[in-house]
Order: C-alpha cells, then structure tokens, then sequence
C-alpha cells in the first residue's frame, strides 16, 4: 500500500471510530441512565446520562481532531487547506470547552484536575455504579 493510500485509509478509520464513539458512548449512557432510574434515582439518571453523553461526545471530538490533523498534514499544504483545518479546531474546541462547563459545572481553570472526555464518561461510569 502507497503511503498516500496508507493514510487516507487512516483518516477514514479516524472518522469512523469518532461515530462509533459518540454511538456506543450513547447507549452506554442509556444503560446506565436506565439502571439508575430502574432504582429509583431518577434525577441521578439524568445526571448520569448527561455527563456519560457529554463525555461521549467529547472523546469522539478528539478522535475527529486527530483524523483531520492526519489529512491536513499528508496532503499539500495550502492556505486553504490550513485555514480549513484552523476553523474545525476552533469549533471543535469551543464546543468541548463549552461541554465540559456543562459537565463540570464550573469553569476549567477553576479546577484542581484537567479531565479529558475518556476520563469523564469513566468518572461517570464510576458513579452510576456506587464504586
């Protein structure tokens, strides 16, 4: 396989793997969103799904930078293609700094420990569990 092929194949992979995290993220967050409601929880429920979902979408946001970043920089860099590239980092950025107020409820210099989405979605799993 030519490097080329290589890496389109890479960002194509990328891009699935960030749908089937916000997928799977989605209904684990159901299931656990449910076990907590099935106990009688049903505003914990809620919490539990939001946090796991906004988790979810914040670890799929990554996973979408990283497999953009991939075919920005294996491809002949323009002005345009950088510009382009720019702009989706900064949306997505924005929309992972203004998901995790949501989660976290504060903003992120105001806490002691930086989280990622993974680490999110687990300290939510971690909870909806009793553990």
């Amino acid at each position: 396989m030519d490097p080329a092929g290589f890496f389109t194949l890479a960002v194509e992979i990328f891009d699935v793997l960030g749908v089937v995290v916000i997928c799977v993220g989605t209904l684990i967050a159901a299931v656990f969103a449910l076990r907590k409601l099935f106990s009688g929880e049903s505003h914990a429920a809620l919490q539990v799904f939001r946090d796991m979902m906004g988790g979810a979408i914040l670890l799929g946001l990554e996973v979408f930078v990283a497999g953009d970043l991939i075919k920005t920089i294996t491809q002949t860099p323009t002005i345009d293609s950088v510009i382009v590239l720019g702009l989706i980092v900064l949306v997505r950025t924005i929309l992972s700094f203004t998901i995790q107020i949501e989660i976290e409820g504060t903003l992120p210099w105001r806490r002691a420990l930086l989280t990622s989405g993974a680490s999110v979605a687990a300290r939510a799993a971690r909870e909806s569990t009793g553990k």
